[in-house]
């Protein structure tokens, strides 16, 4: 009886291994708040997106200024195909309420409607790039608001799709947004009921939100985040046919492995001269055994005389060789 019982607890301990080779054409495991790299298999190969493009068409929408303004459906919404919500010409609706069809059910038509209401096809695409060379999205390339790749395409990597969430997660609208299971909605035309298209909200418990893509040039794309312990997590995969149950171990992989460990603490810096301070503690995700790696160096710039809170120097926080972290340091002078 104990033996039994000693082989259940460990095939509940033992953590998920990861076989890169299984994940897909593409695939990426990052921690939100520092970005780093957990897993990552083919992650600067830039491939098509499909309707995971549509997260860069939320964060288009959301910091318009406009989420809240009723929009009147007009024929823009005929060039749509695929994925649609079915809007209706003449439809009155709020941009917010177009967002979240877009993000639900990937409507194609919502993105369409999207785009003409923000200036236009042509211009909201010119947007979207220019977003995406802001915030560090230096291998993508946006053609059109929705994915759809018969036409034109729009290309990108795991790792740029990962920080494009990253950003999107740091707005409160796409994140209530993304994480809603259903909304429903009635219109001047009629009602609807929206069930979001993200499976990992309803199987994992840990999900916070994501979007799906698919189409037959890019076969399954999945984008998602997950939290945990004070943890952020984002799983990207690119073409890959088993995308939600490698988000998973993917997440759990993450989660059983790593946690997000103080190794920088403001209260405890290792100078003689107590009036050297910093403003904030850092934290970053690491393993069990990379705790004894974690090593800091403080360069200071020593001079006679100091101003009141001046900057003088950095803590340089490292993990073995490879510097994670630099964080500024100041001191107090008496006046």
């Amino acid at each position: 009886m104990k033996k039994i019982l000693i082989m259940i607890i460990l095939l509940i301990t033992i953590p998920v291994k990861i076989n890169a080779y299984s994940l897909g054409k593409s695939a990426i495991l990052m921690e939100e708040d520092t970005k780093r790299v957990l897993v990552s298999k083919n992650m600067s190969k830039k491939m098509l997106i499909a309707s995971t493009t549509k997260i860069m068409t939320a964060v288009i929408a959301i910091e318009s200024g406009k989420i809240n303004k009723k929009v009147t459906v007009n024929d823009s919404i005929l060039k749509s195909y695929g994925s649609n919500v079915y809007l209706e010409i003449g439809e009155k609706l709020k941009l917010e309420d177009l967002v979240y069809g877009l993000m639900l059910r990937s409507g194609n038509d919502a993105a369409l409607m999207i785009a003409d209401y923000l200036g236009g096809e042509k211009k909201f695409v010119q947007k979207m790039n220019k977003k995406a060379q802001k915030i560090g999205m230096k291998n993508t390339t946006f053609s059109n608001p929705h994915g759809l790749d018969e036409k034109n395409k729009n290309y990108s990597t795991a790792y740029d799709m990962a920080i494009l969430m990253r950003y999107a997660n740091s707005l409160k609208k796409f994140k209530k947004i993304t994480s809603t299971k259903k909304y429903s909605l009635t219109t001047n035309k009629k009602s609807y009921l929206w069930k979001n298209k993200n499976k990992l909200l309803f199987q994992y418990k840990y999900t916070t939100g994501g979007k799906t893509g698919f189409t037959k040039k890019a076969h399954r794309t999945l984008v998602t985040s997950a939290s945990k312990n004070n943890m952020n997590l984002i799983v990207v995969t690119l073409d890959d046919g088993n995308d939600f149950k490698h988000h998973k171990e993917l997440y759990e992989y993450g989660f059983n492995n790593y946690n997000m460990e103080k190794v920088f603490d403001k209260n405890k810096i290792n100078i003689p001269n107590k009036k050297i301070y910093a403003q904030d503690d850092y934290y970053y995700p690491i393993t069990k055994k990379e705790k004894e790696m974690i090593n800091i160096d403080y360069k200071i710039k020593y001079k006679t005389k100091y101003k009141n809170n001046e900057k003088i120097g950095e803590a340089i926080i490292k993990l073995g060789n490879k510097t994670i972290h630099k964080e500024k340091l100041y001191i107090r002078v008496k006046k």
